[in-house]
């Protein structure tokens, strides 16, 4: 689809569309539709924008209903897109007050049960509708049909059907009253049928072919940003988090976390667009944001590469607004499961100082930024703890996390490694003999390094116990990692504190 803008701010291909001559006469004739339609259609059809929003004003509830007739009906493709094109047309033309209220009518078309939303005299005023007007339109509304055409749509006809169905639906969802269902916190659906199973049949239906279109795509270029831009709008519900987190659909968003420069390479070996946009860029990183208020999609957040990708696109992007949200995310995440800890270990307390030293013109960015940077010396400080540490070697799992190198833990708590009879040193010389993860014998090589650098008796209590002896079987070890930390301890063995601060890990 053609995604340029014509006259009007309409796409070429809308405007393509709405120049075709539809045989409403024809349809009549053979009872497709009414006479009834008929003469609105003919009032409304190839109108310019000011009639056609009066004509909204004065009968929109009977061009809702009409419309709706059509797509329930008819079946013809270049009749059923030019009905899409007129209802998109007709929510982008039409005024604030009129689309959101315009928007609780189709609702009620396609099968949404709704409360009638009542307006202040003072926002019908605002938004430049006068009572009389409203009033008609809210008595006309009520008593129309169920209709799940739209739901339908997705998954019949061309790109320019579905695309303009998903457009229509998400509008229609995301504008409609938050207190239409009891839905509970945290994405977990109501127990109310009455009011959150259409709804929410509806919300999953769109949900899940949005997923579709992440893993195959309809169409080969706009199919993944058509998809991105409508969860971007649509994560916000809880009962949409819960669906997306259901259909798998988190892990589709995270191979689009790429810096745009690199995006082009990434889309040669997946799915994705063959062009993609800051833009695109943003949508996915908004969509992390909201699904890092909901707890089973941190879950699968911290077990993927979500935090890596996010720190490359953060470290190379100066868009604010893509910056903007990343640091939300980041602020979000922290204080859960083992963000904290990756975080740190990844490097984000020296990207997040970096960051300070742009001249950013979006102060909510600037606080956020403060607060992350508070926030990280905090984790840290907990990180650092002496019975974190304990814990982490006494499990025999030892692992990269911060604590390992960081100075000042070494400095505060040497001593406490005397405790118990040197308990925790043994236990780091226990695991040289026995453990066969690479990663574990490279830190506790590493941790015994500065254990001896560190206590002034650390060589001559190391040797006591026989630590020479275990790390130089590893000298020859097959691991890369194991081999360089099991020679910075044995250097430090031989050359003593005196001389251990000249050698580099």
């Amino acid at each position: 689809m053609d995604g340029t803008r014509g006259s009007g701010g309409l796409l070429v291909v809308d405007v393509k569309v709405l120049r075709r001559d539809i045989p409403w006469e024809t349809y009549m004739t053979t009872k497709l539709i009414t006479g009834t339609s008929l003469q609105l259609l003919r009032r409304y059809d190839k109108k310019s924008e000011s009639q056609r929003a009066s004509l909204l004003d004065d009968d929109g509830p009977a061009y809702v209903r009409v419309f709706v007739s059509i797509l329930h009906e008819i079946f013809k493709e270049e009749t059923v897109e030019y009905v899409l094109a007129l209802i998109d047309e007709m929510l982008t033309a039409i005024g604030q007050f009129s689309l959101v209220f315009m928007l609780h009518r189709f609702q009620a078309s396609f099968g949404l049960e709704l409360r009638i939303v009542y307006w202040s005299t003072v926002d019908i005023i605002n938004c430049n509708l006068d009572i009389r007007r409203v009033v008609g339109i809210m008595a006309c509304i009520e008593g129309l049909g169920k209709d799940k055409c739209l739901t339908t749509l997705l998954w019949k006809g061309n790109w320019f059907i579905q695309e303009k169905s998903c457009k229509i639906l998400a509008l229609i969802l995301s504008a409609r009253p938050k207190n239409q269902y009891g839905g509970a916190m945290n994405g977990e659906a109501s127990d109310s049928k009455s009011k959150v199973a259409t709804i929410g049949d509806v919300l999953r239906g769109l949900i899940e072919w949005l997923c579709a279109q992440l893993k195959k795509p309809s169409h080969p270029s706009q199919s993944v940003p058509t998809a991105v831009s409508c969860l971007a709008t649509l994560l916000k519900e809880p009962l949409v988090r819960s669906s997306f987190v259901q259909m798998d659909g988190v892990k589709l968003l995270i191979p689009l976390i790429v810096p745009v420069s690199n995006q082009s390479a990434a889309a040669l070996t997946s799915s994705q667009p063959s062009q993609p946009s800051m833009q695109l860029l943003y949508e996915t990183c908004l969509c992390i944001w909201l699904l890092s208020y909901y707890d089973p999609a941190v879950e699968y957040l911290a077990t993927s590469r979500c935090l890596p990708r996010l720190m490359d696109v953060v470290k190379s992007s100066t868009k604010e607004k893509v910056v903007r949200v990343i640091v939300m995310t980041f602020k979000n995440l922290l204080p859960r499961t083992t963000f904290g800890a990756q975080m740190v270990d990844l490097g984000l307390p020296q990207i997040v100082q970096n960051l300070k030293a742009h001249a950013w013109g979006d102060e909510d960015l600037v606080e956020a930024l403060n607060q992350l940077e508070e926030g990280l010396k905090e984790n840290i400080k907990q990180l650092s703890s002496f019975d974190k540490y304990k814990q982490e070697v006494l499990l025999g799992h030892l692992d990269w996390t911060p604590v390992h190198k960081d100075a000042f833990f070494w400095r505060e708590n040497i001593t406490n490694f005397e405790e118990n009879d040197f308990q925790i040193l043994r236990v780091l010389i226990t695991i040289l003999d026995t453990s066969n993860d690479p990663r574990s014998l490279a830190v506790a090589c590493y941790d015994l390094s500065q254990f001896i650098q560190q206590h002034p008796s650390g060589r001559i209590i190391a040797n006591d116990l026989k630590a020479k002896e275990r790390v130089m079987k590893l000298m020859n070890h097959e691991n890369a990692e194991v081999t360089k930390n099991a020679l910075l301890c044995i250097q430090r063995l031989f050359l003593g504190a005196k001389y251990a601060s000249f050698l580099q890990a």
